[in-house]
């Protein structure tokens, strides 16, 4: 398959990266697998971008990283997208994720408004509500760090550009 738009993310810390992991694994043990990207670092996903778009959403990355430093993030819950085929991890709401946010996505939409969360799982319906109690036995609120910005080209998922957060905001 072609590749066929570009996402601007925000990684969390190892640390963040590892208890994730876990819950992951967890899933896995019990016969949970999904069919979300393999190799991804864990993120939030912040803006979507034509493949036509692909300097300028270089130059958002460079400039954000730039002016943002690294903030903490509250994963206090857990959800699942309609029409029930995402669980994820999801934090709380906070100035500096809007703000981050703001600077990146140039053309949100009103038709499907931006909610943060890392993907733990993307499977069918079913599967996704039987691994909903998995994920409750170890599901446990962090606080991770948001630390870097990388751009990832989808499907395939191709690398194109990361950047440390380095700022003072």
């Amino acid at each position: 398959m072609a590749e066929q738009f570009l996402t601007l993310m925000a990684d969390l810390d190892p640390k963040t990266q590892r208890r994730m992991d876990d819950w992951y694994q967890a899933l896995r043990r019990a016969g949970f697998t999904g069919t979300q990207t393999p190799g991804l670092p864990y993120h939030i996903s912040l803006a979507v971008f034509s493949l036509a778009e692909e300097q300028q959403a270089i130059a958002v990355l460079r400039d954000a990283a730039a002016r943002f430093a690294p903030f903490p993030l509250h994963i206090s819950h857990i959800g699942i997208f309609a029409p029930g085929k995402v669980l994820f991890g999801a934090p709380e709401r906070s100035a500096q994720l809007d703000a981050l946010h703001d600077a990146c996505d140039f053309s949100p939409s009103s038709q499907r408004p931006w909610t943060p969360h890392a993907t733990l799982l993307i499977d069918e319906p079913e599967t996704v509500c039987a691994a909903l109690p998995v994920l409750l036995r170890d599901f446990r609120p962090l606080t991770a760090t948001v630390t870097r910005l990388h751009l990832c080209a989808f499907w395939p998922a191709r690398e194109i550009a990361a950047a440390a957060l380095t700022g003072k905001e």
